[in-house]
C-alpha cells in the first residue's frame, strides 16, 4: 500500500514588527525553511525600511514564504487614523473591551474599515505591493462589527489576499475542553459566513491557540495542532527573542523563545515527516 501524500499547510509567525528580537527570530526560521508565512504589524515598534528590506530578502530566498498584514486594533498599540474611537489614552482598547464592545454592537464598522485601510496602505508603502494574506492581532478580525469593517477594507485594498479564520477541524468533545479555542470557533463561524458572502478566500482550518500563561511543552502542543489539520490548514505561532521592547509591549515573552528553539530544531523536522506534513 502506498503512503498517504504529504499535507501542505501554512505555518505562520505572527507579530513581525513588534520588536527587533521577534523580527530576528522570524527571519532566522524563514531562512531555515521552518516557516512559510509571517504577518507584519505596520503599527509595531520595530517596523521600518531596514526591517522590511531584511524580511523581503530572506523571503525571496525562500520562495514558499508568504508575507501578510497583521491588522492591529488592540492596546498597547495606537491607531494610524486620527480621532479613532473607541480609544483609551490615545491607544486602542484592550482586546477584552474591544470584544465586549463588538458583542454589544457599540463599534462603528466604518471607523474600523478606515483604520484597516490605512494599515493596508502602510503595508503597500513599505513592501511596494499588497499583502498575500491579512490576519489580526489577538484575533480581533473575528470580533462582531470589527469583521465587517475588516473584510470591507480587504476587499477594496487587497482583493487578491486571503484572510485568516480561527475555526478548528476537531471533534466536538475536543473543542469543549479548550475554552479559548472554543471561543475562536464560535467567532470564526460568523466570520467565514461574512467572508464567503464577500467572495474572500480563507484558510480551511486553524490551530495554534493555547494558554500562553502556563508552562507548556511546545513540541507536544505542535503535535496536537497537526491532528486533523487538512490540506492548506494554518498553524499560528509566535517565535521570538526577548528584548526590552517586547517586554514593554507584550506579556508573551519567554514562551516565544521556547517556540523558536523547537521550530529551529530537528525534533520539529522529524515531527513534520512523521505526520507527513510539508510547508509549501
Amino acid at each position: 500500500m502506498s503512503e498517504a501524500p504529504h499535507r501542505r499547510i501554512w505555518l505562520c509567525a505572527d507579530d513581525y514588527g513588534i520588536s527587533p528580537g521577534v523580527n530576528n527570530a522570524i527571519r532566522d526560521l524563514i531562512a531555515r525553511g521552518r516557516l512559510n508565512a509571517t504577518s507584519v504589524m505596520t503599527v509595531g515598534a520595530a517596523i521600518g525600511r531596514d526591517e522590511v528590506k531584511e524580511l523581503t530578502k530572506v523571503a525571496a530566498d525562500s520562495p514558499r514564504c508568504a508575507i501578510g498584514l497583521h491588522v492591529t486594533l488592540t492596546a498597547p498599540f495606537r491607531p494610524l487614523t486620527m480621532h479613532f474611537r473607541p480609544a483609551e489614552g490615545g491607544m486602542f482598547l484592550p482586546f477584552p473591551k474591544l470584544l465586549r464592545a463588538g458583542l454589544m454592537r457599540r463599534l462603528d464598522p466604518e471607523m474600523i474599515r478606515a483604520e484597516v485601510m490605512v494599515q493596508l496602505n502602510a503595508f503597500g508603502e513599505l513592501f511596494g505591493r499588497a499583502p498575500d494574506f491579512v490576519d489580526g492581532h489577538q484575533h480581533a478580525q473575528l470580533y462582531p462589527q470589527v469583521r465587517e469593517g475588516f473584510l470591507a477594507a480587504v476587499k477594496e485594498a487587497a482583493p487578491s489576499a486571503w484572510v485568516r479564520q480561527g475555526g478548528r477541524n476537531a471533534p466536538l468533545m475536543q473543542r469543549l475542553t479548550a475554552p479559548k479555542a472554543l471561543l475562536l470557533d464560535l467567532l470564526s463561524a460568523q466570520f467565514r459566513r461574512h467572508a464567503a458572502r464577500a467572495a474572500i478566500p480563507f484558510n480551511p482550518a486553524f490551530a495554534g491557540a493555547y494558554d500562553f500563561t502556563k508552562a507548556s511543552d511546545f513540541g507536544s502542543l505542535m503535535d496536537g495542532f497537526l491532528n486533523d489539520l487538512p490540506e492548506h490548514g494554518l498553524v499560528m505561532c509566535h517565535p521570538g527573542f526577548v528584548d526590552d521592547i517586547l517586554i514593554e509591549l507584550d506579556p508573551l515573552t519567554v514562551q516565544r523563545e521556547h517556540e523558536h528553539a523547537y521550530l529551529a530544531g530537528e525534533h520539529f523536522a522529524g515531527l513534520l515527516e512523521r505526520r507527513r506534513v510539508t510547508l509549501a
